[in-house]
């Protein structure tokens, strides 16, 4: 005996103009780049290329500029500022090693002996934003007075005579020194050191500390064989987001510092607002853009951290 069976219902055709579900969630991604992609392209791309056609114009503000291809710019500019652009190179480095000593202790003790204090801790370590950055660098200025506990200090375990020795201060004046502006480097890019730090830190698993232990590794070794290599992707971070600011910044050059001690981003600085010498001002942006653009480059490909190369 044959069973029949009745033949299925054919398929609705679908509407036209209607894609697929499927299809439309593909572009959904798409979709949600979409604004980060128009902000990028407004506040940085259309800038950017407004000032490289800045950078290569002749003219004066009275007669106007005008885009003359004037690439000599970018070579009497480094010539012309070199000193400033070195300045700025070592003194962005020496606050970033400075902030790594300090910052990773205390990432450290954040993540690994904090306990039911850490939240307490990293507020602290957070609460300075709420200050803005000119308020927290005037403040250096008391902090570092000729006539404050500080110099006081200082002078009186002879510390000064030895950076006096090196440059680095005037007989017993921080202030209006090298010293001065890299301290208030220092501190106002210390909290981005001390957070990628505590992020990676965080992320280690506390059991390879005790399998080290088990293997009658001493907490030197350990930190050296195990802690360190595993918390270099939070190196990395802090080191590139405290120098690349720090090297670029001319606040606390212009409020700690003197003429002997201006950065590439004073010049850049004065040449813009002061000077009204735009092709020259965007000149020294893009050398210094691309100075750290190289520096950083070779610095991530060396480090060896897969996480960012």
């Amino acid at each position: 005996m044959t069973t029949l069976t009745e033949a299925p219902p054919p398929l609705a055709p679908a509407a036209p103009g209607r894609r697929p579900p499927r299809r439309r969630g593909r572009l959904v991604p798409y979709w949600l780049l979409l604004p980060g992609i128009l902000w990028l392209l407004l506040f940085f791309a259309l800038p950017m290329v407004y000032q490289a056609s800045t950078s290569v114009q002749t003219g004066s503000l009275e007669q106007g500029y005008k885009v003359t291809w004037h690439f000599a710019a970018y070579g009497d500019a480094l010539s012309a500022y070199w000193p400033q652009f070195l300045r700025s190179v070592v003194y962005a480095a020496v606050a970033t090693l400075l902030c790594l000593l300090l910052g990773y202790p205390l990432a450290y003790l954040i993540a690994f002996r904090a306990g039911r204090w850490r939240n307490l801790v990293m507020i602290m370590v957070i609460a300075p934003f709420f200050t803005t950055f000119l308020i927290r660098t005037l403040a250096w200025k008391t902090i570092l007075a000729d006539d404050g506990p500080v110099v006081h200090t200082l002078t009186s375990l002879h510390v000064l005579d030895l950076t006096d020795w090196l440059g680095w201060t005037a007989g017993d004046r921080v202030l209006a020194t090298p010293l001065a502006v890299v301290c208030g480097l220092t501190y106002n890019f210390l909290p981005f050191m001390i957070l990628p730090l505590y992020t990676s830190l965080e992320r280690i698993d506390g059991r390879l500390h005790e399998a080290a232990g088990d293997l009658y590794a001493k907490p030197f070794t350990t930190f050296r064989k195990v802690t360190f290599p595993l918390s270099m992707p939070g190196v990395v971070s802090g080191t590139l987001l405290t120098f690349i600011p720090a090297a670029g910044d001319y606040v606390n050059a212009e409020l700690l510092g003197s003429t002997d001690t201006r950065m590439v981003g004073n010049v850049i600085q004065a040449q813009f607002l002061r000077v009204l010498d735009y092709p020259t001002a965007a000149a020294l942006s893009f050398i210094l853009m691309a100075a750290i653009l190289l520096m950083v480059t070779f610095y991530i490909r060396k480090s060896g951290t897969e996480d960012l190369v």
